[in-house]
């Protein structure tokens, strides 16, 4: 007997990461080998990314441009997306500072003497707890582009965080949206 083919889309942490990485550059157009090269990405997966997030009602093409449908996203963003992407954490690693070891909660928040969250990676300037991204191209990108650098640092907090950590990184993103 066949299986009934499942067609429910899903959205994948990519599609997620893509509409971060499309926050960081809100206001400008750009093509998808673009935003590929931006995201660290292939085409083919911008594409299906952006297909998928038109899907679940988190974007919209306007003259054939992604554009973010603001208040579907900020509330996926502060109130889904931790439940949909989790925090995975690891070992000892060297890495790229995150959540409320980075720019901008790294102002806000006072260091502690436990080892920080990490991206491990190798141009990382600092060692930690390993955090795995949202995406493996993530932490190059960020360290390319300070903006989208802080969207990922503001949703690792909103992921992993504690209670202090998550209401400032949501009264951040709330500025941002």
């Amino acid at each position: 007997m066949r299986r009934p083919v499942n067609r429910q889309p899903v959205l994948k942490a990519q599609d997620f990461y893509l509409l971060l990485v499309l926050l960081a550059r809100r206001g400008e157009v750009l093509t998808y080998p673009e935003l590929a090269a931006f995201a660290g990405l292939s085409i083919s997966e911008v594409h299906g990314a952006l297909k998928r997030a038109e899907q679940s009602r988190l974007l919209a093409f306007v003259d054939k441009q992604p554009h973010i449908i603001a208040p579907a996203f900020k509330e996926f963003l502060l109130h889904g997306a931790r439940y949909a992407f989790p925090a995975i954490r690891g070992g000892m690693v060297g890495g790229v500072p995150t959540a409320y070891a980075a720019v901008p909660l790294n102002a806000l928040i006072a260091p502690s003497s436990d080892p920080v969250p990490v991206w491990p990676h190798a141009e990382g300037s600092a060692r930690g707890i390993a955090l795995v991204p949202l995406y493996p191209s993530a932490p190059a990108a960020a360290l390319r582009n300070p903006v989208l650098y802080e969207n990922l640092a503001l949703f690792d907090a909103l992921r992993m965080g504690n209670a202090r950590e998550r209401n400032l990184a949501e009264k951040l993103f709330k500025e941002r949206l």
